[in-house]
């Protein structure tokens, strides 16, 4: 697939290095973009969800990391500052994680240009290995699909948020199987869900227009209904934290389709690479969940809550579609690193 823009690029070399990125938060009313030049403008994008996504979040930390070198800051302050900015989507602090080891480990440490550049590298290795993994996703993903089609002639496909490639650095992960298959010749469709309040199945409906995939917006609660009469194959979201046990934290109201899934028979699919599987994290209960300000909502002085994400128990999970291939999601162990 050709994707009409990036979510995220270099521009510059350590030395004077720069981000741009694809402001999010201005779709799909008008398409614009932002230069990241400091570690400040970084940190900020992530925070307000200027990029969104748990890979691309990821992506941005580290490049984020090599804009705060550059400007000789402290690499603990670096990470901390990204760190901060948003709890729940563990590729954040993998990224950050990932960063501060091969920094620290090299010789070259302590001396500033040879830092920025080594910054600079893993930063773009982290983008590519992302756009890699999902397009590994879709095709392992796909082969679900497969069957489908070749006994109805055509997939259902239900989806939640926005898991496309505005999420990641290309290809996305909810997505991908969707575009593999459109692009094997498969006739998909796609209900996609709102996901309130941040409306992020706009960015999904907007992203499948763009790719020519025929699917239908629908309210979040319409969800339940659609199943019951047999208009759904199969749900594939994406998710911002997996727990060892295969728990999965996505966007609020991914849990809801998973029981109705559960209750209607129709198979529930989670996609996401395996940076995106915390397996310090034992459980569910474990995930941190965000909550977003009232703002969001609308809500003046009256009692609110806001959470942005729930989480959907493994037991309801038919499976995880990983770059290694389609994981049951109580035996993670077996694409552990």
């Amino acid at each position: 697939m050709n994707y009409p823009l990036r979510t995220i690029q270099e521009d510059g070399d350590a030395a004077h290095c720069s981000v741009i990125i694809l402001d999010q938060t201005r779709l799909p009313r008008e398409t614009a973009f932002v230069r990241l030049n400091t570690l400040a403008d970084a940190a900020h994008a992530i925070r307000v969800m200027q990029v969104r996504g748990a890979p691309l979040i990821g992506a941005t930390a580290a490049y984020g990391v090599a804009l705060g070198l550059a400007e000789d800051i402290p690499l603990e302050t670096v990470v901390a500052t990204l760190a901060a900015t948003r709890p729940t989507a563990i590729n954040l602090r993998w990224a950050l994680d990932r960063m501060t080891r091969v920094l620290q480990k090299s010789a070259l440490v302590s001396v500033a240009n040879e830092r920025r550049e080594l910054a600079w590298q893993e930063a773009r290795a982290i983008a590519q290995e992302d756009a890699a993994a999902n397009a590994a996703i879709g095709r392992h993903g796909v082969e679900i699909l497969k069957p489908i089609a070749a006994q109805k002639g055509r997939v259902e496909v239900m989806t939640h948020c926005n898991a496309g490639w505005l999420a990641t650095v290309a290809h996305g992960t909810a997505l991908a199987p969707i575009y593999a298959a459109q692009a094997a010749g498969l006739v998909v469709h796609v209900w996609v869900s709102e996901t309130r309040p941040r409306n992020q199945g706009l960015l999904t409906a907007w992203e499948l227009d763009q790719a020519g995939v025929p699917h239908t917006f629908m309210v979040d609660n319409a969800a339940g209904l659609l199943m019951m009469q047999g208009r759904v194959d199969c749900v594939i979201v994406g998710a911002d934290r997996i727990a060892a046990n295969g728990d999965t934290a996505n966007k609020v109201g991914t849990y809801l389709k998973a029981l109705a899934a559960r209750a209607h028979g129709v198979p529930f699919y989670v996609a996401a690479p395996i940076s995106t599987i915390d397996f310090a994290c034992p459980d569910g209960a474990h995930i941190p969940i965000e909550e977003r300000a009232a703002e969001e909502v609308g809500v003046g002085s009256m009692a609110f809550a806001n959470p942005a994400f729930d989480v959907t128990p493994a037991n309801l999970i038919a499976g995880i579609i990983t770059e290694r291939g389609i994981v049951p999601a109580d035996q993670l162990a077996r694409v552990k690193p």
